[in-house]
């Protein structure tokens, strides 16, 4: 079994498998009269193929229990999918690089601080959705349209808290 620490998530660390979104390191500019800061295109949203077409979604995810275990990944190889916390919720992020098979080395998880949110590549492999601590609400991005977007790839693994 593939033994995880998570890693506190930054932009740097996380950057072969798609962005981190986080206001508090991202430029910005007034809009509507000087009473809103917009931070503007904080990821780079991916919708491929014919009919493709962006979606927003929200999702109600249960907490887990840690060491969180999982039996296997999963990937989007049509679009990218961003998850952005509502309420400040932390959650575990495991990521590995886009390739057909996956190699063990190169699995990696990180823990959000409840502010960040991430964007996994299209094609990057991702574990399940995973919040810690409460029930999270999230703003999901991905991609709606035809063609089959989500392969599975079994890998049992165990992540914990640094």
């Amino acid at each position: 079994m593939l033994e995880l620490i998570a890693q506190p998530l930054t932009a740097e660390a996380f950057a072969p498998f798609g962005d981190v979104i986080d206001a508090r390191v991202s430029e910005s500019f007034a809009i509507n009269g000087g009473r809103t800061q917009r931070y503007h295109d904080l990821a780079r949203i991916e919708t491929l193929g014919e009919g493709a077409r962006p979606l927003i979604s929200l999702f109600v995810s249960q907490p887990v229990a840690l060491p969180l275990s999982l039996a296997l990944l999963e990937r989007h190889p049509l679009g990218s999918q961003a998850f952005m916390p509502l309420h400040g919720e932390r959650f575990i992020v495991v990521v590995a690089p886009p390739s057909e098979t996956i190699d063990p080395a190169s699995v990696r998880a990180f823990v959000t601080d409840g502010r960040q949110g991430v964007n996994y590549r299209a094609g990057t492999w991702h574990a399940i959705h995973s919040v810690l601590d409460v029930e999270g609400e999230f703003l999901v991005v991905d991609r709606g349209g035809a063609g089959d977007n989500c392969d599975e790839y079994p890998l049992a693994m165990r992540v914990s808290l640094s």
